[in-house]
């Protein structure tokens, strides 16, 4: 049986991070792991920068 690595998944929620730059919603997550675990790599289309997101 093949395994996944936890730390590629970065769960089940869909809900947009709100940016910290313009607090927008109109996010989207680019990448599931970020420098460490609980955090993850996002991009805002409003102001069209990328920041990340603990959870």
């Amino acid at each position: 049986m093949r395994r996944l690595d936890p730390s590629v998944s970065a769960g089940d929620d869909d809900d947009p991070a709100a940016c910290p730059y313009c607090d927008g919603t109109n996010t989207e997550r680019e990448h599931p792991k970020g420098p460490s675990l609980c955090r993850s790599i996002h991009f805002c289309n409003d102001c069209q920068e990328p920041f990340e997101a603990v959870g």
